[in-house]
């Protein structure tokens, strides 16, 4: 069944339990309340915008219940949802403006310049504040004048989700999700993390990622349980929300729980509700893993991408010590396959590239057949990270056969941050590889060449990209070299530039006294 019809099946069923909570204006939605504006809201952007099949809808905002809304709403009417990245300078969201072609561009108070500014570059959308802020009519006005529509028929092929992610290229792609593939992960999620009806989340995570809409938020609608809204992740105010919601499942990148026990309210702070929690994006710390155990809470870790679902390779909690750095079993509806660069299947223990085949798993690329045929080929898709299993099954994600780095949770694509470094006049070549963080887990060290007789700073170079990459992408350090050093085919050799960290320290110290 498409996602348009599930909050009409739990307003039917459980017409009076909670569905969604919204912390930062304290609103609370029923199943049955929650279904009611969906339906209004549909029939106001279907006559308003005339939003119908294939249409594109944006959202440039934090974390609200009007994305939700407007998620389902979408469901309803056959169109696409587009959640941008808010993180990302006003060129990034001109582009993906440009790719997506929205009809409508709903933004939240604290984008409204970031969307403003992106508009300017690609006009196309009909703009739409969440919070009135012009003349214009606002997100409330819009749902007032709706009436009630009926649902149209939606296949489950039927796209319903684009999700931008960092390209290879240095251009965001657009992976599609469908009504099936978030159907076929909600199940999949159910099954491998055994969720109830009665749970409660707390989700914090962006909607522009996979892990905000899709870890914990639409599994849980499906299952008619209850989604807490933060609008942004605060560590102390998520123990205080999990204490005084009662929240039984929670998922989070290692990074954020770290925040949270390090959060003065930690010690004290109820979590007697709690389950388990989930945490992916990068392995877990086992300190971190023993520190919550001696707070009764145990760790389901997991592994998976916006593209297949994401919700892929369940770890249990009762290995969450024995196999850490293990990411566990795939769950219930996901074939794997470990395969050497011939397509070869690999005996255990050897290391090879994941597949991953499945009802789960996107059609490909929005307007991108090129990235699609490499990443989907004989109805596998190729993840591109490599692993390997140990002598019980359990995989490994042992490295990422791309040089994408995750920081706090976040993938950087090198590729991207070059080409902006390389528009810079006194640039003449450049690499960026992910170093190891204590925080972050990786961060972008930037290893540049100027033309001769530059004189450019780290300070500079900072300066340079902030107005057009996400802070997230810069690079936390520097070193610059006379030279890169290169294959005989003329590649830059990245494994050759630690040799090239002499002066990386000098210059981090010097940056940090600034």
């Amino acid at each position: 069944m498409a996602l348009g019809r599930w909050l009409d099946r739990w307003g039917t069923y459980a017409p009076d339990r909670t569905a969604l909570v919204d912390a930062h204006s304290g609103r609370r939605w029923t199943y049955e309340a929650l279904a009611f504006r969906v339906r209004k809201l549909a029939g106001a952007i279907a006559t308003r915008w005339g939003i119908g099949p294939g249409d594109r809808v944006a959202v440039l905002a934090h974390n609200t219940p009007e994305t939700l809304e407007l998620l389902f709403a979408c469901a309803r009417l056959g169109a696409i949802l587009v959640p941008i990245n808010f993180r990302l300078a006003s060129a990034e969201v001109a582009y993906v403006l440009g790719d997506a072609e929205p009809k409508v561009l709903f933004y939240g108070p604290e984008c409204r310049e970031l969307a403003w500014q992106a508009l300017a570059l690609q006009p196309g959308a009909q703009p739409v504040p969440f919070v009135a802020d012009r003349e214009e009519e606002a997100y409330a006005d819009v749902l007032a004048s709706g009436r009630e529509g009926a649902c149209r028929e939606v296949d489950l092929d039927d796209p319903l989700l684009i999700l931008y992610t960092s390209g290879t290229t240095g251009r965001p792609k657009g992976a599609i999700l469908t009504h099936g593939t978030l159907t076929s992960n909600a199940v999949n999620t159910q099954v491998g993390w055994g969720l109830r009806h009665e749970d409660v989340t707390l989700t914090h995570t962006p909607f522009f990622h996979t892990g905000g809409l899709n870890v914990l938020t639409t599994p849980l609608f499906h299952i008619g349980g209850t989604v807490v809204l933060q609008r942004s992740f605060e560590a102390a105010e998520a123990l205080d929300l999990v204490a005084r919601e009662r929240c039984t499942v929670l998922f989070a990148v290692p990074t954020m729980f770290q925040m949270m026990a390090e959060a003065d309210a930690f010690a004290d702070a109820d979590l007697s509700s709690v389950r388990f929690f989930i945490t992916g994006g990068a392995p877990c710390p086992v300190p971190l893993i023993l520190l919550y155990d001696t707070r009764g809470i145990v760790f389901k870790q997991g592994y998976g991408l916006t593209e297949a679902g994401p919700n892929c390779f369940t770890l249990d909690a009762r290995d969450a010590v024995r196999k850490a750095g293990t990411v566990g079993f795939p769950n219930m509806h996901v074939e794997v396959r470990i395969v050497d660069d011939e397509g070869r299947d690999v005996a255990r223990g050897d290391i090879g590239e994941l597949l991953i085949r499945g009802p789960h798993v996107f059609p490909g690329y929005w307007r991108n057949e090129a990235a699609t045929r490499a990443a989907l080929r004989e109805g596998w898709l190729h993840t591109g990270d490599l692993v390997c299993q140990d002598d019980e099954g359990y995989t490994r994600i042992v490295d990422r056969k791309k040089d994408m780095y995750i920081s706090g949770g976040e993938n950087v694509y090198p590729a991207e941050v070059e080409r902006v470094l390389l528009n810079h006049p006194a640039v003449r070549e450049v690499a960026v590889v992910g170093v190891p963080d204590a925080k972050w887990g990786e961060v972008g060290r930037a290893y540049v060449a100027f033309e001769p007789e530059a004189a450019v700073t780290a300070a500079d170079l900072d300066a340079w990209l902030s107005g057009q990459l996400a802070r997230y992408k810069t690079p936390r350090s520097y070193v610059f070299p006379a030279a890169l050093p290169r294959t005989a085919t003329g590649k830059v050799h990245k494994p050759g530039l630690v040799r090239l960290d002499a002066d990386v320290h000098t210059l981090e110290r010097a940056r940090t006294r600034a």
